[in-house]
């Protein structure tokens, strides 16, 4: 006959579902409580208790101090007591030695009871955590032990109890006590009170384990899960993708005559299940994930940084279909996508394209090649509006002139996204290789300014160098980068090695001043040197040719500009007037106006008479005349009381000569009335 000890020890192992030693060493730490207990011992002795699983016996050994003379025999014990546990034992060491007391049994299962109780729940709650925490996301079976407006609550193994709140059930769901239900373990919460197991039948991953345990294909890998979206009770929509070839996804998740499909159905009390097979291109992923709608055409909107849009145009007679009710059959499938979809039907996909075309800037290239196709295109929508019907033919004409400008607006916009990264590319070539391993938190800035630029998104040192190049009033413009912060910044940025390059100045276009004074400037300072050599030709002889050298500024192996060089005139001699004659000229009565316009006519025709050599150009030179003072022909000025001397032409030529390096100036003086030059040079 087995011990009663052993008999009910077995029976709390079968009834608490643990292990044998944690149920023991519960059993120890209550007999240590109750031996505290039953002697006041203090909880600063070390005391140990040993049960014989056979016979149920307990022992109890106690550490003490070993004495000449006992005075208390809790602590303390006698050295030929302790020479038998420890022959080393020596006055004032410590020995453990037992020290059961009588009727210890008895007494401990009086005062132990609670403590063992105690332990076993904890030891309990500790088995339940790490047993459901292993097998959270897997589909339990539990009984309903309760059901009310709140949730449900069920009865799982090991006797824990999971909760399932009322908006984790699928709607117009009922329960009753007893029913086996199948749930989702969604979450296991630690409480003082035990382990909170969180269930939930309206999660995605439900449906995820339905099919895993429903298809087998999907179960050993063959068939792949991509994505899942679902409104619980009443649609889903399931992505797969099959990973060896020739296993038809779609096919493998419905089964022969839908068999495995209309099982997890029932399941999921009659909620309908759209499977569709992934693709990695969007628009015909995105096509797919609006079945049963038919789709004729996909646009896709992909900037470098905010939300991915497609434009999806479909068939007037499945605008319907397309976006579901309430808009249920779009909203699955931008959920199961992560596209956001903007569908139009084809009249009105067409509307917006003509009027873009008119209206907006951004289509003006693509307006100019459909030209010819708009007055079709408003033909076949006025007819449209005007409730007379539409052929197929014309509905081809309204999708491929959709096709086109969606196509071609999709076109410009990869290329400008194509020239910014190349201009980045092109920026980030300029920057240090270095920068970028600078991490932002080495760069010596104020808090404030580490601050904006941190949460800006800038890393490293290199990419803010790179925001500065490519758009400096993206980093100047950010929340809080005042004038002090954006001074510390290049303060910073100089002491770190890398100053930012400021860019040179542009001349408005209401500065035209400062343009011709850069461009005159190198014709001003030739004209500054001749200024100072031509002067000095008046006293050459007739023929002599002189060499000027003169350093064309900013021209090295280049043509000097050939200049024109005005002799300065004579200056007449002054000679006095009477007063008397003075007072005649004062007294001189002005030409009347038809006179004067007779002279300046006469003027005129002669000027034009005059023979066109006389202005003949070289290639190398620019032939300049001068008027020089004729001292045999005199002539007074009634006005200015003085007589003044009429003037010769004389002939000066400037000319650069590129194989000296030299500007050389020639004079010669004309020595008839004709035209002619009186000799050659």
């Amino acid at each position: 006959m087995k011990n009663e000890f052993i008999l009910a020890f077995n029976e709390v192992l079968e009834d608490k579902q643990l292990p044998r030693d944690v149920v023991l060493e519960a059993l120890q730490a209550a007999m240590v409580s109750a031996y505290r207990r039953s002697v006041n011992a203090s909880n600063a002795q070390h005391i140990d208790a040993v049960i014989d699983p056979e016979t149920g016996k307990v022992k109890i050994f106690a550490e003490k101090e070993v004495v000449e003379t006992v005075e208390d025999s809790r602590t303390e014990v006698l050295l030929e007591n302790a020479v038998k546990v420890d022959p080393e034992a020596k006055i004032g060491s410590m020995v453990i030695v037992e020290t059961t007391p009588r009727n210890f049994g008895r007494v401990a299962a009086q005062t132990a009871r609670q403590v063992i109780q105690q332990r076993i729940r904890e030891a309990e709650r500790d088995a339940q955590q790490e047993h459901f925490s292993e097998q959270v996301g897997e589909i339990l079976s539990g009984v309903v032990q309760a059901a009310n407006s709140q949730g449900a609550t069920l009865g799982l193994e090991k006797k824990a109890e999971g909760i399932m709140p009322r908006s984790h059930q699928i709607p117009g769901e009922r329960f009753r006590v007893h029913d086996r239900v199948r749930a989702l373990l969604l979450e296991v919460k630690d409480t003082p009170r035990g382990p909170q197991i969180l269930l939930s039948r309206a999660h995605r991953n439900f449906l995820r384990r339905l099919l895993e345990n429903e298809v087998p294909e999907i179960y050993h890998g063959m068939v792949e899960i991509r994505s899942i979206a679902r409104e619980p009770g009443q649609r889903s929509k399931v992505a797969v993708f099959a990973l060896q070839p020739g296993v038809d996804p779609v096919g493998a998740c419905v089964g022969i005559r839908g068999v495995r499909i209309q099982a997890i159905v029932r399941e999921l009390n009659d909620e309908k299940i759209d499977v569709i097979e992934w693709n990695s291109d969007p628009a015909a992923y995105i096509a797919k994930a609006l079945s049963p709608a038919r789709v004729a055409g996909v646009y896709l909107n992909e900037p470098v940084s905010g939300t991915k849009t497609a434009t999806v145009v479909v068939p007037e007679d499945q605008l319907s279909l397309a976006i579901g009710r309430d808009g249920q059959n779009a909203r699955l499938a931008a959920k199961l996508t992560s596209w956001r979809i903007d569908i139009k039907s084809l009249p009105e996909a067409a509307t917006d394209a003509l009027y873009k075309l008119q209206n907006d800037p951004e289509y003006a290239t693509i307006a100019e090649e459909e030209a010819e196709a708009c007055p079709q295109i408003e033909a076949i929508l006025a007819k449209k509006a005007e409730g007379r019907p539409v052929t197929p033919e014309e509905y081809s004409v309204l999708t491929q002139f959709v096709d086109r400008v969606e196509r071609g607006l999709l076109r410009q916009r990869e290329e400008a996204e194509m020239a910014e990264l190349e201009q980045q590319r092109i920026e980030a070539a300029n920057v240090p290789s270095e920068a970028f391993e600078i991490p932002l938190e080495q760069f010596e800035v104020s808090d404030h300014v580490y601050a904006i630029i941190s949460q800006a998104g800038f890393d490293t040192l290199g990419d803010l160098l790179l925001r500065l190049r490519l758009d400096p009033d993206a980093v100047w413009s950010l929340n809080g980068m005042g004038p002090k912060a954006m001074t510390q910044l290049q303060e910073a940025l100089e002491a770190a090695g890398y100053p930012i390059e400021e860019e040179p100045e542009v001349v408005e276009a209401g500065e035209p001043e400062a343009e011709l004074a850069e461009i005159e400037q190198p014709e001003a300072e030739v004209e500054a040197v001749l200024e100072e050599q031509v002067p000095a030709l008046e006293e050459l002889e007739e023929g002599e040719v002189v060499e000027a050298v003169a350093e064309a500024p900013g021209a090295e192996a280049e043509e000097a500009e050939i200049v024109e060089a005005v002799a300065p005139e004579e200056e007449a001699e002054e000679q006095a007037v009477p007063d008397a004659e003075l007072a005649e000229v004062a007294e001189t009565e002005e030409p009347e106006g038809e006179e004067v316009a007779k002279v300046e006519e006469e003027t005129l025709e002669a000027i034009f008479a005059m023979d066109a050599e006389v202005f003949d150009f070289d290639e190398l030179g620019e032939e300049i005349y001068e008027d020089e003072e004729d001292e045999d022909d005199e002539d007074s000025d009634p006005k200015r009381g003085k007589k003044r001397k009429k003037k010769r032409k004389k002939y000066v030529e400037v000319e650069y000569d590129p194989d000296q390096d030299v500007m050389v100036v020639r004079k010669k003086r004309k020595r008839t009335d004709d035209v002619e030059w009186d000799e050659e040079w």
